[in-house]
């Protein structure tokens, strides 16, 4: 890599890419705080409950997502030694939605009421981790064989040889997604949309991304993670959908009550 992932602050040595998750967790945290109170339909205060059961349960999904299909045998010593690596972003997301759901059943909190907030603040902190794939020197794409796409960022110089820099794709298509979600939750006000939205935006990029990628997990000789995308895509559509169906049954229902 032509960069480290280790900074020295105040004598200690830390990790960039760790660096960098933390702030996305804190950004995704305070815009969810924000958006709760915005909306009105859930109270700003559990954001903090949130960030606790959804930290924790991120990691353990992330971390058993990727030893279930790196295609290797783990010790169990191994599998509890995250610092050496070996975390993937769909087990993360998957640990955290469980949470999620739990926490929703427990509380009697419509959960997709939950997730329209949370996937605002969850793609700007996707956005933030994977630039820190750079500086860990992981995710990266292809080896790139035209000279003409040998330049930073579009490639990225790793062990001595261009690769395409996926983790910088990525990035900007969640910058966009972002943009997109917050222009979106503030003008639909449509219970589960947004969430639908956010499966559909990632899926989708995530699908072509994965593409390119050159150290994707794999089942066979399919990627694992761009067969998920695809699934999460269609998801994405379909909850939209089925949210403007449903939406448009509600005020007719009205419509006739109001006519009576």
């Amino acid at each position: 890599m032509l960069v480290t992932n280790n900074i020295k602050i105040f004598g200690l040595n830390l990790s960039i890419y760790g660096l960098l998750m933390a702030v996305g967790f804190l950004l995704a945290f305070f815009i969810v705080k924000n958006l709760f109170k915005k909306r009105g339909k859930i109270n700003e205060n559990i954001t903090l409950d949130l960030l606790i059961i959804i930290l924790p349960s991120s990691i353990i999904g992330a971390r058993i997502y990727y030893i279930l299909f790196s295609g290797r045998s783990w010790t169990f010593l191994e599998m509890l030694q995250i610092w050496n690596g070996g975390l993937a972003i769909y087990g993360g997301i998957i640990g955290g939605f469980i949470a999620l759901v739990i926490y929703s059943l427990v509380k009697k909190i419509n959960l997709l009421d939950i997730t329209d907030s949370v996937a605002v603040g969850l793609i700007i902190a996707q956005a933030i981790g994977r630039i820190g794939c750079y500086f860990a020197g992981c995710c990266y794409g292809i080896e790139t064989v035209n000279e003409s796409l040998m330049w930073f960022p579009m490639s990225v110089m790793i062990d001595g040889k261009w690769h395409l820099a996926t983790f910088f794709y990525e990035s900007l298509w969640n910058i966009l997604g972002f943009i997109s979600l917050l222009i979106v939750y503030n003008k639909v006000n449509k219970t589960g949309f947004s969430t639908g939205l956010y499966l559909a935006i990632y899926g989708l990029g995530r699908f072509f991304i994965e593409g390119l990628r050159g150290d994707s997990l794999l089942i066979g000789p399919f990627k694992v993670s761009q067969l998920l995308s695809a699934l999460v895509f269609c998801a994405g559509v379909l909850i939209m959908i089925f949210c403007f169906t449903l939406n448009k049954k509600v005020d007719k229902q009205d419509e006739q009550k109001s006519s009576i």
